[in-house]
């Protein structure tokens, strides 16, 4: 093979190489949302103290009526 044929041949390659290189580039994917906030676990948290401290006392008192 000749040089000049080389010099072309490789000439050609860098040309589609750099379109290839080109056909790759585009815009990074848009980031994530943030996470939704965590709920809050005061709405019932009294309500279940008591249900359950009535509940604990009511099975205590019928406990040691027996």
């Amino acid at each position: 093979m000749r040089i000049q044929n080389k010099k072309i041949l490789a000439s050609i390659l860098f040309v589609l190489i750099s379109f290839v290189c080109a056909a790759q580039g585009g815009d990074p994917p848009p980031p994530m949302p943030p996470p939704p906030p965590g709920l809050p676990i005061d709405g019932f948290t009294t309500l279940a103290l008591v249900v359950g401290a009535y509940f604990g006392i009511k099975k205590t008192i019928q406990n040691s009526k027996e």
